[in-house]
């Protein structure tokens, strides 16, 4: 009963809480006991808000109760990134300098998901403020994946992807500035999107990542659909949202795809893919042809895209944290002294040579987004590797611990809404993500591919070993 549950999925969830077939109350206290029992080989929660959960369970009940206004994630349990402020609850961003950190409000997604009526479970884990694709920090163990312990969920969302995945949560709310939903998706098994920039606002001035956009991570692309649509919108605080109001997100995921053209790149230009990964991802590909689209492979030719972001990151990351590291250098990851060491070296100079570069990138996906409706590649470079050691070699390449297994950041610099599907899984049974990209402020486009693909090859199925 309570596996069932656990696994039904946000929108069953909020259909069985209306039609009062299963109390708010008790839903969350199922994922509580599961969290207690389950997440000690896991590590994906940093805090669990066991009262507060209780709490909004129990208004949840009331109000379906008296008939009320039900919200759209009506006492559905939810996971937040712990990157994300919530009002009186302890909010470390994945480091020990801010261990005992309570925010006096939340974060503009979060105010947007409880307002939709869900249920915060608690903080999920993430690396030393969202910066590196692996979740270890100095508050405690790595964060491990659900499918196979010894290794990661990635980051920096890999505590929210490897709650969702082990049933810790009915949906996953997490943050991407460069695969940041994507990568734990894929290594994790469980679909995410990253809107276009601007979709989901914040609040001015908040992040030190300028490509950063919040978004869901769920089971299903419906479960994903609704989430998005309650986080999406323009909203006056954050000068950089977009004003045009978002699509039907939910009736997107009914479009179908026939007819459709899209792109197909095994690599990105070059970039380092394990052969395997890149197998599966083709052969998922390919079974667009057969829901009546038209899938042809491209080259893609891009400029330095991985030194420019580098620069670009580094830079706002030193301009955020480079008075922490002054104080409390000691204090901090490895990944994270490296990144303000180098962000403290870019030069004006640097800054305006990588902003024209990322422009001479937006151009290569502009040119091949007029040509396709959607592109396609694999989510990741390789299937998730051991926790706490971030791939440094691929088919006999050396990559960089930070960015070889990935080239998603193109996406972030594009500003593009792109999701991870799962695809299939490995030789040693861990889980491999198909990306779909779409153009500017098409998050319905992908997610009419996704559900089509869904449909298709259907991955719910499928649970991981520790669930």
């Amino acid at each position: 009963m309570n596996d069932t549950l656990a696994f039904a999925g946000a929108l069953e969830i909020r259909r069985m809480v209306a039609a009062k077939e299963v109390s708010p109350v008790e839903v969350v206290r199922m994922y509580l006991d599961r969290i207690e029992r389950l997440d000690t080989q896991l590590n994906s929660y940093l805090t669990v808000t066991a009262e507060e959960a209780l709490r909004a369970a129990r208004d949840a009940e009331d109000a379906v109760m008296r008939g009320g206004d039900l919200g759209p994630l009506h006492g559905v349990p939810v996971s937040i990134k712990d990157s994300e402020d919530t009002k009186g609850v302890r909010t470390t961003m994945g480091s020990l300098i801010h261990e005992d950190r309570e925010p006096g409000e939340d974060s503009l997604p979060v105010e947007r998901i409880l307002g939709a009526g869900a249920v915060m479970l608690g903080k999920t884990n993430l690396p030393e403020f969202g910066m590196i694709g692996d979740t270890t920090n100095r508050l405690g163990g790595p964060c491990r994946n659900p499918w196979n312990t010894d290794h990661s969920p990635g980051g920096s969302t890999g505590g929210g992807a490897a709650a969702l995945a082990a049933g810790l949560c009915a949906l996953s709310q997490g943050s991407d500035g460069g695969g940041s939903i994507r990568g734990p998706s894929s290594f994790c098994g469980v679909y995410g999107i990253k809107p276009t920039l601007g979709r989901v606002p914040r609040r001015a001035g908040a992040g030190f990542n300028h490509f950063s956009q919040h978004g869901p991570l769920a089971r299903s692309v419906r479960d994903a659909a609704v989430m998005l649509q309650a986080m999406a919108g323009w909203d006056a605080r954050d000068p950089n949202a977009l004003r045009e109001p978002p699509d039907d997100y939910l009736a997107a995921a009914d479009r179908g795809v026939s007819g459709l053209r899209l792109g197909w790149s095994p690599d990105f230009g070059g970039f380092p893919v394990d052969s395997e990964v890149k197998s599966i991802a083709a052969r998922a590909a390919l079974a667009f042809e057969d829901m009546g689209c038209v899938v042809e492979e491209y080259d893609i030719s891009l400029d330095a895209p991985s030194e420019t972001f580098w620069t670009l990151t580094c830079a706002g990351i030193y301009a955020a944290f480079g008075h922490l590291y002054e104080e409390r250098a000691d204090d901090m990851m490895p990944y994270t002294r490296r990144k303000i060491q180098d962000g403290s070296r870019v030069t004006g100079a640097d800054y305006a040579r990588a902003l024209g570069r990322m422009s001479a990138v937006r151009a290569e996906f502009l040119d091949k987004l007029e040509r396709f409706d959607l592109l396609l590649n694999p989510t990741t470079g390789v299937a998730a590797f051991p926790a706490g050691q971030p791939t440094t070699e691929i088919e006999g390449r050396e990559v960089d611990e930070f960015e070889g297994y990935t080239f998603n950041f193109n996406v972030n610099m594009i500003g593009s809404p792109a999701a991870s599907l799962p695809c299939g899984f490995t030789s040693d049974g861990l889980p491999v993500g198909l990306q779909v990209i779409g153009r500017f402020g098409g998050e319905a486009d992908v997610i009419a591919a996704s559900a089509a693909f869904e449909a298709a090859r259907p991955w719910a199925r499928h649970r991981p070993t520790v669930s």
